[in-house]
């Protein structure tokens, strides 16, 4: 199924803000972090929550609007209280014995991953740490897991992920559907189950002002008890001052930065000065982006752990990374975690693979910035201080010519990225030809990073 399939199918599927949305952050330290940020390049993107047991999606199937598209695979149940019922508790026989938290981090390392964008809490409400803030967690006595060493699963994947020197991002979702100051019981505006509240926040503010309070109290646990923290990565664009819903959220920000100098905001479609950076979903966009931004893009079909995956292939993972990175953008690589600890393992297998192809072209990649003409046909380019790269995406069965032509002005001397060794060059009006050495020549390499002077 092609991305933009899967748009059509699912309803949880976005688009990302508008540049002419983007506000450059006054703070300095933020400025900073996000220059930081922009030489990253690559995340581990996991969901993981009692969902995963069921290898179903992740907490739509809670929404009566998204029923459609969210419960054709899962509902086992005709009546959908019964359905939201059993979902609900799930939470009840949660218990991942095999989570072993240096495991994941590890893998990540090796990988080649910068930052780690974690589930703390989707829309569901089930908590994977220790939040004093809610009795729907892993940590609860009703949880099978609570008495497992690792059990503050978010602090111990974030302490593990540090010691690798990996970069922490916590997801959260702001709407919060076990909350009972988001879906308040009793109230019915205009559907019971919906992605809102369910009731107006701008009729019954001490509601709202109380889901608020609980709102800051989660993310300065997150921010300070799992901390420190790079990125808040917000999810649920919905809750926005501009539908009614405003938790105050710039107003934690100057607090939580604090602690967390520079802390990046990714207040998901919201723009303004809490959407520090864009986040296209599932999707790369067909032009640059000159504001920083990532897409957030499965190693699979689906977010969560599914049992009937289809992976994508090295040839379609490196030819993703290389056109977000060649327009501008950091690829967030979504890997759906089992039921039982571990992350599946052909998944690791895919993303390792990707791994040993940064270990030897990642020059190209990491550090970098987009380069005019950006792209061309497949070609795509990047550049640091030093050098300018440029790198071929090659077809599935397409083989490397003996000469290349390189659609760049001033080319003087290239190397081929991981190999010192100068290539004969033909310096021509608006492009170069590039004579490939005899080990290149014939072959079918997933893609080819050319070094070339600045």
């Amino acid at each position: 199924m092609s991305e933009n399939d899967q748009a059509e199918l699912r309803g949880d599927i976005i688009n990302h803000s508008e540049v002419s949305d983007y506000v450059v952050p006054k703070e300095a330290a933020v400025r900073d972090k996000l220059e930081w940020f922009q030489d990253q390049k690559f995340a581990l993107m996991v969901h993981w929550g009692a969902y995963s047991e069921l290898g179903m999606c992740e907490s739509w199937p809670l929404s009566e609007e998204d029923a459609v598209w969210s419960r054709k695979e899962y509902q086992w149940e005709k009546d959908p209280e019964t359905f939201r019922q059993q979902y609900v508790s799930l939470n009840k026989s949660f218990n991942p014995l095999r989570f072993v938290p240096d495991e994941w981090a590890s893998f990540a390392k090796e990988a080649g991953f910068r930052y780690f964008i974690f589930t703390t809490k989707h829309h569901d409400g089930f908590c994977m740490y220790d939040s004093k803030y809610s009795d729907y967690k892993v940590t609860a006595p009703d949880c099978p897991f609570h008495t497992h060493k690792y059990r503050n699963i978010a602090k111990e994947l974030f302490d593990a992920f540090r010691k690798e020197g990996i970069a922490i991002a916590p997801y959260f979702s702001k709407p919060d559907w076990h909350c009972p100051w988001y879906w308040a019981q009793g109230q019915k505006y205009p559907v019971a189950h919906w992605r809102n509240p369910t009731y107006d926040p701008t009729e019954k503010p001490e509601i709202w002002n109380q889901f608020v309070e609980y709102t800051h109290n989660q993310l300065t646990e997150i921010a300070e008890d799992l901390g420190p923290v790079d990125i808040l990565w917000l999810d649920g664009g919905q809750v926005r001052p501009q539908n009614g819903q405003n938790i105050r959220l710039m107003e934690l920000a100057d607090k939580l930065r604090q602690k967390n100098p520079g802390l990046i905001l990714a207040d998901r479609t919201v723009g303004g000065e809490t959407e520090n950076y864009i986040t296209p979903e599932q999707q790369v966009p067909d032009h640059l982006i000159p504001v920083p931004w990532e897409s957030c893009v499965t190693i699979g079909r689906s977010f969560a752990f599914s049992y009937e995956d289809d992976l994508k292939s090295l040839r379609q993972l490196v030819h993703l990374l290389v056109d977000v990175v060649g327009k501008g953008g950091n690829l967030a690589l979504n890997i759906g975690a089992q039921p039982d600890g571990r992350l599946p393992v052909k998944a690791r297998e895919r993303a390792l693979e990707l791994g040993a192809w940064l270990n030897v072209n990642g020059e190209a990649i990491f550090g970098t910035r987009a380069l005019a003409p950006y792209f061309a046909g497949d070609w795509s380019f990047t550049q640091n201080k030093d050098n300018r790269f440029a790198i071929l995406r090659l077809p599935e069965g397409e083989n490397l010519p003996r000469r290349i032509t390189v659609p760049l002005d001033n080319v003087t001397h290239v190397s081929v990225v991981g190999c010192s060794d100068a290539l004969q060059v033909e310096t021509l009006p608006g492009c170069a030809v590039v004579t490939l050495p005899d080990a290149l020549s014939g072959t079918s390499p997933c893609a080819l990073a050319l070094k070339l002077n600045k």
